[in-house]
């Protein structure tokens, strides 16, 4: 029994308007099935995708705080010009530099137009065949104890586990990582950002909660009412969703 990771939820006031920039961002379609707008590969809409993690941006009422997000995204790049081509690009979009506090570093922090922290990653070749999200990455305060967690609710590969920094892929080798990184503040607010997770097909969704559950999470009310999905955190508080096959 696992789960796979389909899609990276981001709280919007304007879900319509940041949708469209994560598109742009990452040359994806930005697609409205419903009250969300779903960020994916062109050439239409595919859900679960069968190598991407997506985005799925949700409206809600409340504007993001000044707390910086403890999840966000690594954009990859492939040279030293795309990088500046592609910062110059989301800046025109609306994006705007950030300082969080990383000094001299050869990525780019900005936010999206609604706050949202993300990199802009110089060229790594780890991130070579990753897509344009190269890496979900996740504060934490014990990187090696999220890769457990997260190791045994996912199918995904451990690559690398410090004290510092976890790196989970899925062992399909294609898509996306999932970063856990050592950071000295601590959660104060809802995630503004977070990752949602779906049962295999024929997997039971109440057995994977209750496997979860015995992992370390926790039950999660939001104010979600009766709906289809189940909120839970992990053991460092991370909100995320288990949601039902479709």
């Amino acid at each position: 029994m696992a789960l796979r990771p389909v899609m990276v939820n981001i709280k919007a006031l304007d879900a319509s308007a940041v949708g469209r920039f994560w598109a742009e961002a990452l040359g994806w379609s930005a697609y409205s099935p419903g009250v969300t707008t779903y960020v994916g590969p062109a050439g239409g809409l595919v859900w679960p995708d069968p190598v991407a993690v997506c985005v799925d941006v949700v409206p809600v009422p409340e504007p993001k705080t000044s707390a910086k997000n403890r999840v966000h995204l690594d954009l990859a790049t492939t040279s030293a010009a795309h990088q500046a081509e592609l910062v110059a690009r989301l800046q025109a979009l609306g994006a705007t530099p950030v300082d969080v506090g990383q000094g001299n570093v050869p990525w780019t922090v900005l936010a999206d137009p609604e706050g949202n922290e993300f990199c802009v990653l110089e060229p790594r070749e780890t991130y070579r065949d990753t897509g344009p999200i190269a890496a979900l990455v996740v504060d934490c305060a014990d990187p090696r104890a999220m890769a457990r967690f997260w190791g045994e609710a996912m199918d995904w590969t451990l690559h690398e586990v410090t004290d510092d920094h976890a790196v989970l892929r899925s062992a399909k080798g294609v898509g996306s990582y999932l970063e856990f990184l050592r950071t000295p503040d601590v959660k104060t607010v809802p995630d503004r950002v977070h990752l949602d997770l779906l049962p295999y097909p024929g997997d039971d969704k109440a057995a994977e909660v209750a496997r979860l559950r015995a992992l370390g999470a926790t039950d999660l009310d939001l104010g979600q009412g009766d709906v289809p999905w189940t909120c839970l955190a992990d053991p460092e508080g991370h909100e995320f969703c288990v949601l039902a096959p479709s």
